[in-house]
């Protein structure tokens, strides 16, 4: 697996964020799975240049540097298809973009957007509350724009 630090900042990123957070059992053992998958993806028969890695033990996050040879359609299939069996296999969620996570003081919290929509109604979430933007596109993104204010995320217009 490539390492987090020689990938370009135009790396390509996924992440798939769980409802809850994981166990440190299973969010060890599905590091071992990332793991292996990132250092057997391929695309067209090339080795791609991929990282995987659970944050925060509830997001699984996947990047690849296109430089090398781009992720095409299949092997991006192959990654959401993994992902899958993640989900089957741990008796997890892992495509629920309606689920919303943001920080706490050090907690990290998950609700769904109708109760995101009335913390912040109640004051309980303010503009200044750091939310988890899992729509970014690359590394570059992911290490500055991943984690903002609510007031500068998409999440916003889920509140107003």
């Amino acid at each position: 697996m490539t390492n987090y630090t020689t990938l370009p900042d135009t790396s390509r990123v996924w992440i798939y964020q769980a409802q809850a957070p994981l166990s440190p059992k299973i969010t060890e053992e599905i590091q071992a799975h990332l793991t292996k998958f990132a250092t057997a993806w391929v695309s067209h028969n090339n080795q791609l240049h991929a990282f995987a890695k659970v944050f925060h033990n509830q997001f699984l996050v996947l990047m690849v540097d296109e430089s090398q040879a781009g992720a095409s359609g299949c092997s991006i299939d192959k990654s959401v298809h993994f992902m899958q069996q993640l989900e089957q296999h741990y008796q997890i969620v892992l495509f629920d973009r309606m689920t919303f996570t943001y920080k706490d003081g050090d907690t990290i919290r998950s609700v769904p957007k109708n109760e995101f929509a009335a913390l912040y109604k109640a004051g309980t979430i303010t503009d200044e509350t750091l939310v988890f933007d899992n729509l970014v596109k690359t590394k570059k993104d992911f290490d500055s724009q991943w984690v903002k204010p609510l007031a500068s995320s998409w999440h916003k217009r889920m509140v107003g």
